[in-house]
This record gives C-alpha cells, structure tokens and sequence, in this order.
C-alpha cells in the first residue's frame, strides 16, 4: 500500500504548509485509473485460498485475487506459473501443472476479482500448506513477481493449476 502512505505524506505536507501559510497551488484530482499502478503487480493485489466443491477423486482450491481502489485494472491470461506451496514457511517441494485452455484474457482490477483452481489428488496422503507462490500471466508474457495467497490446503504430487477466470 505504498501509494497510500505516499498520499498520507503529501497530504500532511499539504496541511502543514497550509497551517503556516506557505502558498499551496490547487491541483485538480486525475482521473480515475490515470498514472495508477498496476493491479497485476504483485505488491498491489490480495490473493486468498479456500476450498471449492470436490470433483470425483480430487479436492479443489479456489484462489481468489482482489484489488483494493487506486490500482489500474490489467489483463492476465491463462494459468499462473512458478507455483510453490509452503507451511509455516517452509517450502513443501511439490511443483503444480496446468490444466484448461491457456488463451483465454481476463480483466482484473478493482471491482472485478478473478480466481483460480488448484486441483489436488485425493489420495489421503497430502502434505498440509498455508500459502501458496505463484508468478501471473499477461497475454504477453510473464508478469514480474511473485503473488502469495494464505489460506489452508493440503497438496499432493500432480497438484494441476487452472486459469485465471472472472469472479471470485
């Protein structure tokens, strides 16, 4: 939330100068979205796991991205890649596929939330995660970072990773 705390300074230098009678010029608000930063960047997103409905013979996980006000909306396609689970912080070691048509081009950004499947053998003998890494998509390429998303999840070898889809 870098950009907050930067309007939060700007705006007690404003006040401050204000209150001691230096000359402050009055600017007009941009618009909306104008010379804001990307919602795709990693920082300035929030990610969520949490169970979806079970498909014969795999569990499911729903990753949720949202973005708060002042964040550009972008495009991402496809399924993320990069994808690492940990516990505790400590990484579990097992490495996740793609499944689903990776042509597909979503909008996200404020107001409009996306989400991806995490589908995971049910096997019973699934290593237990509260947080997964994951590097984004754009439809040209790889979107620098990483994103992590917190929730609870068991995870086993052949763990597959959707797209990216509307909605949360």
């Amino acid at each position: 939330m870098r950009t907050n705390r930067k309007f939060a300074v700007t705006a007690a230098a404003v006040a401050l100068a204000g209150a001691t009678g230096v000359g402050v010029a009055q600017a007009s608000p941009a618009p909306a979205g104008a010379d804001a930063p990307s919602a795709c960047r990693p920082a300035n997103h929030l990610a969520k796991i949490t169970e979806g409905p079970a498909s014969s013979g795999h569990s499911h996980y729903r990753v949720t991205l949202t973005a708060p006000r002042g964040y550009a909306p972008c495009e991402l396609a496809g399924s993320p890649t990069d994808v690492r689970f940990s516990n505790s912080g400590k990484e579990i070691g097992v490495t996740a596929g793609r499944y689903g048509s990776q042509k597909g081009v979503v909008t996200f950004g404020p107001g409009h939330p996306v989400h991806f499947d995490i589908q995971v053998r049910d096997d019973h003998r699934g290593t237990p995660a509260d947080e997964v890494s994951f590097t984004l998509r754009a439809p040209g390429g790889e979107i620098p970072g990483a994103s992590f998303a917190d929730g609870s999840l068991t995870v086993t070898a052949g763990a597959l990773v959707g797209p990216v889809q509307r909605g949360a």
